[in-house]
């Protein structure tokens, strides 16, 4: 069974029903998707925090994923994702390398806010957790509650050596990447529920997500978008 931890943002909701429902639909195998959400802090999203709590979480043993997910949507079988694993890392991500072409993100929304640039930007938004790695047991709640965003966001508990990369396609930053082989739709200026966002790129197989999510259908084959 595929384990995976997916923040919920209760601003969208919505967001994060569409996001299960895609991965949901699209998998030939059994998932266990847990939310992640919790107490908010820096202003930031309820799972800002809580998502570096993932091996703990899981007894420090096994793998697991995390995703953002209130603005994600799963376009392929995340089995595909899981199957990237490579146990000599303690956490795989895709390694963005960016500057935002756009100054605010959530626009029109009462989330609105400067979309700055930093190091790491988006790395920690899909991790690939080497749960029983030693170098990972000291993400403790009391570590995690006395660490800065800085130092979790940005890997400081690990050596660079630790921190494997995985293909850009499963973490596609939405309006800031062009990919013809998108695997994982990330709407991180906006989920297409946002009128500002209604047509954005990757919008049609959110809304048509969304309708199947609304509707109780679950398609017995890959939907086709």
């Amino acid at each position: 069974m595929i384990r995976i931890f997916a923040g919920y943002d209760p601003r969208e909701s919505v967001g994060y029903h569409v996001f299960c429902q895609s991965v949901i639909e699209r998998t030939k195998g059994l998932v266990s998707i847990t939310p992640l959400s919790g107490k908010q802090r820096d202003g930031t999203n309820a799972f800002t925090y809580q998502r570096f709590l993932v091996p703990f979480l899981c007894g420090y043993e096994g793998k697991a994923i995390f995703l953002d997910g209130s603005d994600m949507l799963m376009l392929a079988d995340i089995e595909d994702l899981e199957s990237l694993f490579d146990a000599r890392y303690a956490v795989q991500v895709v390694k963005h390398d960016y500057q935002t072409k756009h100054p605010r993100k959530y626009i029109g929304t009462p989330m609105e806010a400067r979309n700055g640039d930093y190091p790491r930007k988006n790395w920690s938004s899909l991790m690939l957790w080497n749960c029983e790695h030693n170098r990972n047991r000291v993400l403790t709640p009391e570590f995690i509650d006395e660490s800065s965003g800085e130092e979790l966001h940005r890997f400081q508990w690990l050596p660079d050596s630790l921190i494997g990369e995985l293909p850009r396609e499963w973490n596609v930053l939405v309006g800031e990447h062009d990919h013809l082989r998108t695997k994982i739709a990330h709407y991180t200026l906006g989920i297409p529920e946002f009128d500002h966002y209604a047509d954005c790129d990757y919008s049609k197989p959110w809304f048509n997500t969304k309708s199947r999510m609304l509707n109780g259908l679950i398609h017995m084959k890959e939907p086709t978008n």
